[in-house]
């Protein structure tokens, strides 16, 4: 445990917190546009997409990458985040938990989904599951993509290890997990990955 601020978290609320309103002002804009013009057009259709998208990765994105101490979340909010921002064509994610979640917990799980679909692009079903006193994510794949020293920074600092910006959840769900003092283990197998935290 550390008195030291998460500045990655700090800037990751920031962040969320400035794009929300524009992003919001965008939508409402279109809905405006649309009753103007007597209904939408692909045009029209496609910016409301993309700012459903948006908003979709923020929320996702505000709890994986906010700050949370301290603070509650709840299993609806979350299950909810999760149906919007994550790829439903690829993965399946089933969450089974109490109604009322620590966001500390969340944000660390969420991490942990993140690099499971770094493992998953070809897709795959992901179970995410809260015992009496650890969680466990369960993930499972026709095939997996797995980068050894990645993996294996979660559980011991890799030094020199070169991480890019699509990665970044790995030194990041590490980093986590020291601050918070939690134990984690991770059985990677050919086509299935137990997590457990």
């Amino acid at each position: 445990m550390t008195d030291r601020p998460d500045l990655a978290a700090l800037i990751g609320s920031r962040i969320c917190h400035d794009l929300v309103s524009p992003i919001g002002a965008i939508g409402n804009g279109v809905e405006l546009m649309a009753m103007e013009r007597g209904g939408a057009s692909p045009e029209l259709d496609l910016i409301a997409d993309s700012v459903s998208s948006a908003n979709a990765k923020l929320r996702f994105f505000r709890l994986a990458f906010g700050a949370s101490a301290g603070q509650r979340v709840a299993r609806a909010e979350v299950q909810a985040t999760l149906h919007d921002a994550l790829p439903a064509a690829r993965l399946t994610v089933s969450w089974t938990s109490d109604p009322d979640l620590a966001r500390g917990d969340v944000k660390l799980l969420l991490l942990m989904l993140l690099c499971l679909e770094t493992a998953m692009p070809w897709g795959g079903r992901i179970a995410v599951l809260q015992g009496p006193t650890r969680w466990t994510v369960q993930a499972q794949a026709p095939r997996l993509k797995i980068d050894p020293g990645l993996w294996g920074s979660l559980q011991a600092p890799e030094p020199g290890l070169e991480v890019t910006p699509a990665l970044v959840h790995f030194p990041l769900l590490a980093e986590e997990l020291r601050r918070s003092g939690r134990r984690f283990s991770a059985e990677l197998g050919d086509t299935a990955i137990r997590l457990d935290l």
